[in-house]
């Protein structure tokens, strides 16, 4: 659900440096203009060839980078250029080294995800777009510190079952997908999601998609990925 007029990188990850920088200068853009970030909260990173990864730099707003402010690092977790890195350079990194065919991850502090995420409410199956993230629900990590190691396992280990996106209890949300563009669109829908189970669970008990129902939704779902690239 790429906005109109908004450059894609032709489904091809790792880019190369200067469009992975890019990609994070154009994304952050857009999660702030989409309110899924604040002031300088939030953050997001994105795979480059040569085993280097170009992610937001610290104390920068999403929506207020040059591609020279973005920081490189190695997949070691060493800084080699731009700014310096996000406070949550470590989660993105386990996240990065967990799985290889992630090309982008983003992390936000959006409304609905993050008061999910304060109630410890994990996401069933209440809308077929949950099948655009791999499993039946969108868990719920264990409450961490900010910015620590600890998190950055417990996100990662998370990830590990191949589920798209989690909710970090008590502070926001986390996408992974193969390039920035899926990851883009898996931030939007997660908030999406967010918000109407929170809006239904607020007037009655919401209905879930069956296990047959939700199988369905994930292979067209998988159809529809995989015809996008073709395309």
């Amino acid at each position: 659900m790429i906005p109109p007029g908004v450059m894609t990188m032709g489904g091809k990850c790792p880019l190369d440096l200067d469009l992975a920088r890019d990609a994070v200068v154009r994304y952050g853009t857009l999660l702030e203009q989409r309110g899924l970030v604040f002031g300088t909260g939030g953050n997001l990173s994105v795979r480059c060839g040569d085993g280097l990864w170009a992610l937001k730099p610290s104390g920068f707003p999403c929506g207020a980078l040059r591609a020279d402010d973005v920081a490189v690092l190695d997949m070691e977790g060493r800084h080699l250029k731009g700014g310096k890195p996000s406070s949550e350079w470590r989660m993105h990194l386990e996240i990065l080294k967990a799985n290889p065919k992630v090309g982008a991850v983003f992390h936000t502090h959006s409304r609905f995800a993050a008061t999910l995420a304060c109630l410890k409410w994990e996401v069933p199956a209440v809308h077929y777009y949950l099948a655009a993230f791999g499993d039946e629900y969108i868990p719920v990590v264990p409450y961490r510190p900010f910015g620590s190691q600890e998190l950055a396992l417990e996100a990662a280990r998370a990830m590990s079952s191949g589920v798209k996106g989690v909710l970090l209890a008590n502070h926001g949300a986390v996408v992974a997908g193969e390039t920035p563009e899926e990851a883009f669109d898996l931030a939007v829908n997660l908030e999406f999601l967010c918000e109407v189970y929170w809006r239904a669970r607020s007037v009655g008990t919401p209905a879930t998609l069956s296990r047959e129902q939700f199988k369905e939704a994930l292979e067209g779902f998988t159809s529809y990925r995989h015809g996008a690239r073709s395309s």
